[in-house]
């Protein structure tokens, strides 16, 4: 099949969601509620699509190595049908209709602030679990004060103005180290920020000089404790042309062997 083109890739028909906030549909996301101390946050989160099947850019960021391992193509492969269709709906109806699509994220959240509220839980919002955008300049955290916002970030410039109190006081920002950022990540260290690493195996107790947390227990991030890394374990990413999972080789995984 011919490759399409991005003019193509971007006019292509779409379907406006019933919904386009997600909850209880990744584990990765949901694994708090195990742990007594956070079964009290209720999240719901927004999962858009790659720029290499929507045409439009949402990790201006991205690098080879974080693209392969996005949680975009985590999980059963026998909903990755569907799932794609859903996030690709939402990608150009984000896009396209933008007005239309804030409008409705913002009911959304304000119906999640209420539900919380009548089951005793706190509300809390990740937009980009499959994106990087710079939801700050949409204004949507200054509307729902009560509500906790947390994001992962490759935006460097976007981390430091984070760390300088310049974003919204209810919005959490990690730094998330590919390949081609490292020693971004490092200036964040050194200024007091948190930075998300990925390990080729059992994460270290310190590295660089800073402690390292269990960032697989939970996706909290909101919680963790200030100028740590996060460390996570390398989760194999599926070969879509062999259809086998491997190893990241592009430096993306930190290998301390």
């Amino acid at each position: 099949m011919e490759k399409m083109t991005i003019e193509q890739l971007r006019n292509r028909p779409y379907k406006i969601p019933n919904n386009i906030l997600r909850k209880g549909d990744n584990p990765k996301l949901s694994k708090h509620i195990k742990i007594e101390d956070l079964k009290k946050y209720w999240e719901m989160h927004l999962n858009l699509i790659p720029s290499s099947i929507s045409g439009f850019q949402v990790c201006a960021s991205e690098s080879p190595g974080c693209s392969k391992a996005c949680l975009h193509s985590s999980g059963n492969p026998v909903f990755m049908s569907q799932k794609t269709l859903g996030r690709l709906n939402r990608t150009l109806f984000y896009f396209k209709e933008r007005a239309k699509f804030l409008h409705m994220i913002t009911k959304e959240i304000r119906n999640h602030e209420k539900n919380c509220k009548k089951h005793g839980l706190k509300p809390v919002i990740r937009l980009n679990t499959t994106s990087d955008i710079m939801w700050e300049n949409h204004k949507i955290m200054e509307l729902f004060p009560n509500v906790i916002f947390y994001d992962y970030s490759k935006h460097f410039k976007r981390m430091m103005k984070y760390l300088r109190g310049e974003l919204p006081e209810n919005y959490h920002l990690t730094f998330s180290l590919n390949e081609k950022n490292y020693n971004e990540g490092l200036e964040v260290l050194k200024c007091g920020g948190n930075v998300a690493m990925v390990f080729r195996n059992t994460p270290p107790e310190t590295y660089k000089g800073y402690k390292v947390i269990n960032g697989d227990l939970h996706d909290m991030r909101f919680t963790d404790p200030k100028n740590v890394i996060v460390g996570l374990k390398e989760k194999l990413h599926l070969n879509p042309e062999t259809g086998k999972k491997e190893r990241d080789n592009s430096g993306f995984v930190i290998d301390l062997n």
